[in-house]
């Protein structure tokens, strides 16, 4: 792609979401542009007393190009929790 204009998104895209916990607190990985740099973003977000999803500070943000380190890094982390027998195959590909 040598010599094209690099691709920015206009409005972020959401791409999954999870509930964390019972309390229904959810995870938002989502991907945006933010002053020129394309992000990943995975955040916590929560019901407010409206019902609407607001996002909170706890979370991490980083540029598009490491999310493939976040991906290798996932995946070990999940092949650890097997080994250790916090996960078994079946809550794995849930």
């Amino acid at each position: 792609m040598s010599g094209a204009a690099r691709v920015t998104l206009s409005e972020p895209v959401e791409v999954a979401k999870f509930f964390k916990n019972r309390r229904k607190d959810v995870i938002v990985v989502s991907l945006s542009t933010y002053e020129g740099r394309n992000l990943v973003d995975v955040r916590q977000h929560f019901h407010n007393d409206k019902g609407q999803m607001r996002p909170t500070s706890k979370g991490v943000a980083m540029v598009v190009l490491r999310l493939p380190d976040l991906a290798k890094a996932v995946n070990k982390a999940m092949a650890k929790a097997k080994e250790l027998g916090l996960l078994d195959d079946d809550e794995a590909s849930e």
